[in-house]
Order: C-alpha cells, then structure tokens, then sequence
C-alpha cells in the first residue's frame, strides 16, 4: 500500500514545512494546416483528441499547459516561446497526424525540457470493412489520416537525434488502453519527482560519522545532479530552541507520542519528556529553514546540552519522516536524496542497511537504528528506551518496526567514482517472521534472486552500505526519474 508522502499527520496540520510542488506539463498535438481545406472536419476532430490528453494529463498536482494543434512551422515559433515562458517542466507530443518536423524541432528546442512523443492511435484498429464501403474516397483519405499517428515520428526521430535531443515514446491506443496510460503516469510520477527534487531544501545538521568513508559525499554533485539547495545546520541553534520549548508544547507532544506510537511500558515519563521537547523544536527548526529532508549526525561529547539534544531525537526526526521531511542518520546525504525520492514518488524511504542474513529463510535482514517511516510500518511502531546507542554517544528512546509486508523497493544514491552519480534498484518482498527486537527498525526481504546472489549483485555496484526502502514495486518509475536526470539507472532485481 503506497502513502502520501504530502498528507500530514493529525497534529500538524497547519504546520506542516514540506510544500506540495506543481509539476507544469506541456503539451500539443501536431498536424498540417494543409489537410484541413481538404479534408472536412479533420481538424476538429484531431482537436477533441488533444483535448482528451490534455484531460488524461490532468491530476491535483500538475497544471497542463495545452496549446492544441500546431500544423505550421510559425506557429511552432510561437508555441517554443510560450511554454518557455510557461517554465514547463515536461513537454508531451501528440501525434495526431502526418505533420512536418518544421513544426515540432522550434517548439523542443525553445522549450529545452525533456520530450514524450505520444504515438496513439484513435482505435485499436481501423474498421476495414466499414472503411472499402465509402464511395467518396477524399472521405476516404480524411478517415486513414486520422490514424496516421505512427507516419512521422521517424521522421522526428531522425532530426531529434541529429538535434542532440533525447526523447522517449509511447506506442498505444488513445482509449482503452492501460498499458500505454500506465507508461504516461509513471512519466509524470516520474517528472514530478524529479521536479520536486529540484525545489527541495535539504538540511545537513552537525558532521560524518569519523572514519565512514563510504558516506563522504560531494554535496555540489548532489546539487548538479537533483538541483534543489543545501541548508548548513547547527546542533547548537537546535538546543537553543529545545531550550525554550514551553511545558505546554512538551505535554501536547507526549500525548501525540501516545497517539501515534506503541509506547512501550519501561518508557519513562522523563525520556518521553526529553524526547517531546526536542521534537518541538525540530519543527521550528525544519519550518524556519523550510526543509524538505535532512541528514544529521553529532557526538555532542564534551558540551552536556548538544549530547542531550542528540540522544533525545529519535522520535522528533521520525515524526518528520513520516510527515514528507525523510531524515537519515549520520549524516547520510546520499541516503537522505533516496528518502526524499521515495518518499515523493509515494512509497515511503526508511532508511535501512543489512543486519544479517538468514540463510535458512533465505532473506535478508536489515534495518536501522534512529528514525523509521512509521507511516510505512507493519503495524503501530513501538518505542523502546535503549541504556547504550550502539557505537554512537548517549542513551534513549528510539523506535521499533518493521516495514509492511508485501512488495517493496530498495534505493540507494551511488557516487561511481567518475563524478557521476547513479541509481541502484532492487525489488524484494517484505516477509513476516521473527525480527531481533532491539529498539531498531529491521525487516525480512526476500529476493526474486536469493539472499546470496542479491547480496553479492548489490555490492558488486559500490554502493554505501545505507539505502533507503519504500513499499511497492516502482523500479520502473525510477528508471523513468534516472532518464529524465540523464544519470544511470542499475536494476539488480
């Protein structure tokens, strides 16, 4: 079951900092202006079926920028300024028609966005029969053009691979035809992601974990490659502001902790408390900033309010996962982009790493200490209180869960060694069974492959040992976001 990565949780309703983004798609159909003195009320109808994409691309977060038919070469002039001035985001043609590539190549160039010919047919196929009976054979020729759409896209095919201009295709029937329709929404889900990527403000908060090489990341890579900007955070503003968080806000807090969490009994009233008042103030902190995720990592050793701050966050950062603000541990940037790219497409992004494997089930186990998508859990996430955060400073709550059973995907954001970065994939299925009930979130997955030669296909890639899971199987909505970012896309499953 995919969630809604925009739809806040009860308690935030009017404060929530991640912002829903309008994807601006552009469309029109192509034609030529000859035909129409020929061939009666060809025109209008060719219209009507720009008009039912333009309806078919319609959804609450895009906004279809629609200029109908263009049939000649000045109108494409125009047609390339208006959707620059639009600022559109992704240009779909329909090919109704034969039409020159005159008219197509100024309106691409102008646009400068990432192309979909729609090569759609008004039916499955003509009416043979129905057709040889026309005794008028203009009729006849005004009939076979209207399911011309495949004549010209080699021809657009050849200019726009010597013009230097990807583009992608889609082959179907204009109805009826869930395949084709299927192939377009994952181009918008696709689009839209990468939009908001483009627009999101990650927040980076303290320093790596020493001596984690794999992490280390070139935010200006990361910055080239998704767009969007990075916010330079420091621990010592947010204990300031835990600092002045009210009683009120602290209780308020507690009872949405009971709400929306499985607070388990050895909880203590005063780490509840302590973990409130640091929630509260990662709101203020994430709504002053108006971030769109976050990675964070600090010791706070040697300075007793920044180590209070840090062992107490674990509850506050995943209220913000849950709520479309996806926050990686120790300092992950570039699982914090995977999160944020799952999370947009629906699915969720928990951030998660192997555990173990076990090879009697033949799954892997993996999991994570710090926050959970809690939306994204089988059941009610429990809080623990821990005496030791393994390998890290302090002691706390944190939480517990496993991700839903069912279809899931596993994303991780590689740097290749060459300046570049890519995307690696894998699709695997959540499984019940026994987890180690640790205080960290950890699943069983197994694989279409097997837990072995998963394991050694993931690694053979060099990715980060984290990466981030959501629930559905959307590789191929990820590949579609890799080709609109122009970088790899490696599926190992």
């Amino acid at each position: 079951m995919a969630v809604s990565a925009s739809s806040p949780l009860v308690f935030f309703d009017t404060s929530q900092p991640a912002s829903i983004n309008t994807l601006k798609v552009g469309l029109f159909g192509i034609g030529l202006d000859t035909y129409w003195p020929q061939f009666d009320g060809l025109e209008a109808r060719l219209t009507g079926y720009v008009q039912q994409v333009g309806a078919r691309l319609k959804r609450p977060t895009t906004d279809v920028i629609n200029l109908g038919l263009i049939d000649a070469p000045e109108k494409a002039m125009q047609a390339g300024h208006r959707f620059r001035q639009a600022d559109i985001d992704i240009l779909f043609i329909y090919v109704t028609t034969y039409a020159l590539s005159a008219t197509v190549l100024p309106v691409v160039q102008r646009a400068n966005v990432p192309v979909i010919l729609l090569n759609l047919s008004p039916e499955p196929a003509i009416d043979y029969d129905w057709f040889n009976s026309l005794t008028d054979r203009t009729r006849m020729t005004g009939e076979w053009l209207a399911f011309c759409s495949a004549c010209p896209v080699p021809e657009l095919a050849n200019v726009f691979h010597r013009a230097g201009i990807p583009f992608q295709q889609i082959t179907g029937v204009l109805n009826n035809d869930p395949d084709c329709w299927r192939e377009v929404d994952e181009w918008l889900d696709a689009a839209y992601v990468a939009q908001v990527m483009a627009h999101n403000c990650l927040g980076l908060m303290g320093n790596y974990y020493s001596g984690m090489l794999d992490i280390y990341s070139d935010p200006t890579l990361q910055l080239i490659t998704f767009g969007g900007q990075m916010k330079i955070l420091e621990v010592d503003e947010l204990s300031a502001l835990k600092e002045a968080v009210s009683e009120t806000a602290v209780q308020e807090r507690v009872q949405a902790f009971h709400d929306l969490f499985d607070v388990q009994p050895d909880c203590s009233v005063a780490e509840l408390e302590r973990a409130a008042r640091t929630s509260v103030a990662l709101d203020q902190l994430a709504e002053k900033y108006r971030l769109g995720s976050m990675a964070y990592y600090h010791k706070g050793t040697g300075n007793p309010t920044n180590e209070d701050t840090m062992s107490s966050i674990i509850l506050g950062t995943s209220l913000l996962t849950a709520r479309g603000v996806p926050v990686a541990g120790e300092y992950e940037i570039k699982n914090a982009q995977a999160m944020k790219i799952m999370d947009t497409f629906g699915a969720g992004g928990s951030f998660t790493e192997y555990y173990a494997l076990d090879f009697t089930d033949d799954v892997v186990l993996m999991g994570h200490d710090g926050p959970g998508h809690i939306r994204i859990a089988e059941g009610r996430t429990k809080v623990r209180p821990l005496q030791v955060y393994h390998g890290k400073v302090g002691a706390g709550l944190s939480v517990e869960m496993s991700v839903q059973n069912g279809p899931v995907t596993l994303l991780s954001v590689v740097e290749d060694g060459r300046g570049k970065l890519k995307l690696l994939v894998a699709e695997a299925e959540s499984v019940a069974g026994p987890i180690m009930q640790i205080g960290n979130t950890n699943s069983r997955y197994r694989f279409p492959i097997g837990a072995r030669q998963f394991v050694n296909a993931w690694n053979s890639h060099g990715p980060a040992h984290h990466c981030a899971v959501g629930v559905g199987h959307i590789a191929s909505k990820i590949s579609k976001l890799g080709t609109l970012l122009q970088i790899e896309t490696i599926q190992v499953c």
